[in-house]
């Protein structure tokens, strides 16, 4: 009975002692350490501590510098204090996004883009009104959510066409809830929802939570590699179901919360731009020439493959282009041993090995006159050589 007792003391105390850790309660600020934040929102601590601040994310500390003069600091320190590699391993298996696990991802995400205008009844050639950001949007999320989490089975559509149908209409209806969610964040970052507000939002999250439930998932068609990975992962650790419910909206969150703006920018830039337009048009008209293929009103859906999409510098130019300019990117280090990181203003913090260095927003690179000539114009071919292929001197 004694030793049963100790073990129970034991288990509890370490579940204590765990949980407290997983809360940041454990955790103290040394001497000469940047200001440690426990709030629940990371960004908030920019606003409370200033340029620098550490904050407890996914079990790891990590230290966001956001004074732009002080990147150099981090940028040019030797890989056996900071290195991005043993930061990437642990975010993410990239083995099915790349090799053949990325040509079957590709296949998916074509074959899902053409769900969006095929065997919708009615008349197909009525036109549609709708905004340009919602049009891109919309196209690319429901594209992008059945690549990831996978479509109707057959087995509970009953037929091919009827799973199209149904992949159509949820995906399409899943899309207006995240815009309002998508809407909503700004004021939930900031803490800032009404009460009427923090009802819908909640109210939001449990539409997605039901939507993309484990179970919802284990019935569906085609999931890719990856996601079906990261869901087995965390059942095998005791993840539960619940949680793993919440985990399915944060892949959806992450993956899809910036592409479809991003796919919106590149449209309009090329509107914008008929020089570009042009030739992003006859890349994309020879390669399905190549193919044996052609584009034509009522004709055969375009089976777009992955080798095809490897044939168009001109297009992966104009949307590194478009990227350049549109996008403020998080540039994260891993702290391989204690460090010594000293400021532009002279001030210096001692940062612990095992944390995390993250900079934000990391954009100077992408605006040096020094790197980019003319960096403010968009100019499609910037990521291209002379004679057409990649450019990645600078």
């Amino acid at each position: 009975l004694k030793n049963t007792i100790n073990f129970l003391w034991k288990t509890a105390f370490s579940s204590l002692f765990g949980g407290l850790y997983l809360l940041g309660a454990i955790r103290r600020q040394r001497p000469g350490e940047p200001p440690l934040d426990r709030g629940p929102i990371p960004w908030l601590g920019h606003q409370k501590h200033g340029d620098i601040f550490t904050v407890q994310l996914g079990g790891y500390y990590f230290t966001f510098l956001m004074d732009p003069s002080s990147f150099g600091s981090v940028v040019k320190e030797a890989r056996t204090q900071l290195d991005f590699n043993a930061f990437a391993r642990k975010l993410y298996n990239n083995r099915h996004l790349m090799g053949d696990g990325l040509v079957l991802f590709a296949e998916s995400m074509m074959k899902n883009l053409m769900l969006h205008s095929v065997g919708k009844g009615g008349d197909q050639y009525t036109w549609i009104k709708d905004g340009l950001f919602m049009y891109s949007y919309n196209i690319v999320f429901r594209a992008g959510y059945l690549s990831l989490h996978g479509n109707v089975s057959l087995r509970e559509a009953g037929s091919t066409e009827k799973s199209f149908e149904m992949d159509r209409i949820q995906s399409d209806e899943l899309f207006k809830e995240f815009r309002k969610y998508d809407q909503y964040f700004p004021k939930l970052a900031y803490g800032v929802l009404s009460p009427r507000e923090r009802i819908e939002v909640k109210k939001l999250l449990r539409l997605f939570w039901k939507t993309m439930s484990l179970q919802v998932f284990k019935n569906k068609g085609n999931p890719s590699g990856c996601v079906h990975e990261l869901q087995q992962t965390r059942e095998k650790l005791g993840m539960k179901e619940f949680m793993q419910d919440r985990y399915m909206f944060l892949i959806l969150w992450a993956s899809q919360g910036n592409t479809g703006p991003a796919a919106f920018w590149l449209l309009i830039y090329h509107m914008n731009n008929p020089e570009a337009m042009a030739a992003v048009r006859r890349e994309v008209d020879r390669i399905v020439t190549e193919s044996g293929q052609e584009v034509r009103r009522g004709g055969p859906i375009i089976n777009l493959t992955y080798d095809m999409l490897k044939e168009t510098p001109i297009l992966d130019s104009a949307l590194e282009e478009t990227l350049r300019l549109t996008v403020a990117p998080v540039l994260t280090r891993a702290v391989m041993e204690n460090m010594n990181l000293k400021m532009s203003d002279g001030r210096a913090y001692q940062i612990r090995q095992g944390d995390r260095i993250s900079l934000f927003p990391y954009s100077a690179v992408q605006i040096d006159s020094e790197i980019h000539p003319d960096p403010l114009s968009f100019k499609y071919d910037r990521f291209l050589n002379p004679d057409g292929s990649k450019k990645t001197d600078f």
